[in-house]
């Protein structure tokens, strides 16, 4: 039998035969004596072949030390104690802060510094960085000759004008060291940055202060002096334009920094996403440029992501699906040379300012993903953080990875985040879709843009779908039940929006059901967002209710309140409820010669019109009950402009189910919403037409009840 190979056969030679070969082998391939000896002890006993000859590593991360750069005199920035009271509660941008950082990483054994002096040699893990002060020059880079000259004067200032100062400012404080200060730690992170992209080692962490990304070009803020990130960026840019050509800023402070957005908002060079909370505005600094449809301008539009949290509490599950979904998709997408990490600490559970909870394992794992972008180049640079505890250990995490240690795993992996946190991921990446391919595919932006206006052209071929919902819901009331129109004269609504039952003016007893256009559940297209009209359905759950007051013989009138108009720049869906309930009432209902009793039943945001009509009209004679599903829609408080006791009577006679994770039951799970916004329930599920399956069963026992028509055998 014979048997063919496309390999070689290795067959038994004499030692003479092997030395001849080896000898031939080295020569060819280019070894020399040393290497090939270690080549053959590699690949086992003498007399095998070598396959793969030993080479030096290819490798130009792993050997390379992480950067740190820390020196004490950045301590000498100080807020001016002016009483007793300022000792024991110290400013929070405490001096200390960096101490505490540097003092947590000898304790763990990542620096070898006994005497925490800060000296030069901090032993195998990590190379110390001479901290400098950063030229007039590189300052001047990011911020203007006035405000430089400003805060240099505050080095010859007596104590009553750096007092003076400090009150002027906007949350900042100086005394004769703060200008050093200031200047070592701008330095500081431009050589951080300088040894990242030089190759002098894998990653930088720079525990400086005063942190920098409320400093504008023109005055400092927010405890900020110099904007220390954006001058090192601008510094890079400038002085290694042929290897660092992009930067990513991933600012993760609690606060918006404005400082560094201003710096680089019409520059493509930069990519600079923050995630701050900002909840209207409120939360310092508190400008509209903090929020999420500021983009950027000019050459820079598109480049400029702000993830704004609408409400406080956030933490890990939050941060890290914003990671997930926007950060990392943009990066990558970028592909940036360097990576610059604002990183302020106080989002970090237990920082009394932030009111936040990400973990230090959150932190760990957030490093972690940004260390797979731009070859490993990464600098994180100290901004805020105030609980001496949280930015200690936090940095500790930050500071094992960028080491080279794996992250913690996340204490709550699969704790959901807040149903607020996800709508606003939801808007920001809409609104980025515009400018970023990884977006575009997810919202399928090749579709039409409803933020633009919708010409005749459009509307001559087409209508919108809410339309064609309430068409095909009169079609269906009218064939089962014999509904008409009630005709809404003066108000510029659809002429179907109001629908009744026959006969209506002749009944004793009503339900009037008000809501927005139902739910659609519909398969989209991953590439171009269109909406499969043969895998969708319209979950429309007040017809349950028509159908139970039609089989109990009431009367029901049907508000269909449609969230928009084409028509209407200005059309606001809350003001169209309310005008039209008031009509109803005013126009049809108070003329119903036998009418006795009165239900509202509400879905959605349309149910803020019968509140509104309870508070401006007397009702009280014929309304017997008040039913509202309103999912997480915001609850209305009932003003009571006729009679002080209507808030009385409205809670004694409505319920009012809200989802599960309603933002009213967030801050006190035990504690109940005021009177003023009815009895309101909790629901075990999320969704309108969850909680109305859960819970239409009391819903229509507590109408009858209130009607009296509740009898043991029912």
């Amino acid at each position: 039998m014979t048997i063919s190979m496309d390999c070689d056969i290795v067959k038994p030679e004499n030692d003479t035969t092997l030395q001849v070969k080896r000898k031939m082998e080295e020569q060819n391939d280019g070894l020399d004596p040393k290497k090939s000896q270690l080549a053959r002890t590699q690949n086992g006993a003498a007399g095998k072949r070598v396959i793969v000859p030993a080479c030096a590593p290819n490798l130009h991360y792993t050997p390379l030390k992480t950067a740190l750069c820390y020196d004490v005199r950045m301590r000498y920035h100080a807020k001016i104690f002016t009483s007793y009271f300022e000792y024991i509660d110290p400013h929070p941008e405490d001096p200390r802060r960096i101490y505490r950082v540097y003092k947590i990483l000898a304790e763990n054994g990542l620096i070898n510094d006994p005497t925490l002096s800060g000296i030069d040699e901090i032993g195998d893990l990590m190379l110390k960085i001479p901290v400098r002060e950063a030229t007039d020059e590189e300052i001047l880079e990011v911020h203007s000759k006035e405000n430089l000259e400003f805060v240099e004067r505050s080095s010859r200032m007596k104590r009553e004008e750096l007092l003076k100062e400090t009150e002027k400012g906007d949350s900042v404080y100086f005394n004769n060291d703060s200008y050093v200060s200031a200047k070592l730690s701008c330095g500081g992170v431009i050589d951080a940055c300088k040894a990242v992209v030089e190759g002098r080692v894998k990653n930088a962490l720079a525990v400086v202060r005063p942190p920098g990304h409320h400093a504008e070009p023109e005055a400092p803020g927010g405890f900020c002096l110099f904007s220390n990130v954006a001058v090192a960026a601008q510094n890079i840019l400038k002085q290694y334009p042929e290897s660092v050509r992009r930067i990513l800023i991933l600012d993760w402070d609690i606060h918006h920094g404005n400082g560094t957005q201003k710096a680089f908002y019409n520059d493509p060079r930069v990519l600079y996403i923050s995630l701050h909370r900002f909840e209207m505005g409120k939360y310092y600094p508190g400008t509209i440029n903090g929020r999420y449809d500021q983009t950027g301008e000019g050459k820079g539009e598109g480049f400029n992501c702000n993830i704004t949290w609408p409400v406080g509490g956030v933490g890990d599950a939050e941060y890290m699906l914003a990671f997930e979904q926007i950060v990392m998709p943009m990066a990558r997408e970028f592909q940036p040379d360097l990576v610059i990490i604002s990183s302020g600490f106080d989002a970090a559970d237990g920082d009394t300012i932030g009111q936040c909870h990400v973990t230090p394992s959150c932190y760990g794992q957030m490093t972690h993903m940004l260390k797979s972008l731009a070859r490993g180049n990464l600098c994180v640079a100290l901004e805020g953080g105030y609980n001496l505890d949280a930015i200690a250990i936090s940095a500790l995490s930050v500071a094992k990875v960028l080491i080279g240690e794996p992250p913690d795993e996340l204490p709550d992996p699969t704790k959901d985040p807040k149903l607020e946190a996800i709508e606003m991921i939801d808007t920001v990446i809409h609104t980025q879709s515009k400018y970023w391919k990884c977006f575009q595919r997810k919202f399928g932006n090749a579709g039409c843009n409803f933020s633009e206006p919708v010409t005749e052209t459009v509307i001559s071929k087409s209508f919108p779908l809410q339309t064609a919902i309430r068409q095909e819901q009169f079609r269906q009331l009218s064939k089962e039940y014999g509904f008409v129109t009630l005709p809404i004269s003066k108000l510029e609504i659809p002429d179907d929006s109001v629908l009744c039952s026959p006969e209506v003016f002749q009944q004793s007893t009503i339900v009037i059901i008000v809501h927005d256009t139902p739910e659609i559940w519909a398969k989209r297209d991953v590439i171009t967002g269109v909406i499969d009209p043969s895998t969708s359905i319209i979950v429309d759950s007040p017809l349950d209710f028509t159908k139970w007051c039609m089989n109990r013989k009431y009367g029901v009138i049907d508000v269909n309140i449609p969230q928009s108009l084409f028509e209407q720049d200005n059309y606001s869906a809350m003001i169209t409820s309310q005008e039209v309930l008031l009509y109803i009432w005013d126009n049809y209902i108070k003329y119903f010669p036998s009418l006795a009793k009165v239900a509202f039943v509400g879905f959605g945001d349309a149910y803020a019109g019968i509140v509104h009509l309870l508070g401006h009209r007397d009702t009280r004679a014929t309304v017997k009950a008040v039913v509202s599903f309103i999912g997480r829609k915001q609850l209305k408080p009932l003003v009571p402009l006729v009679d002080e006791s209507l808030s009385d009577w409205y809670f004694k006679n409505s319920l009012i189910f809200t989802d599960k994770n309603h933002p009213c039951w967030a801050d006190n799970e035990s504690k109940k919403p005021r009177k003023k916004f009815g009895r309101v329930l909790r629901c075990d599920t999320d969704g309108l037409n969850s909680n109305m399956e859960e819970r239409f069963e009391e819903a229509t026992d507590f109408i009858l009840d209130l009607f009296e028509e509740w009898s043991d055998s029912e």
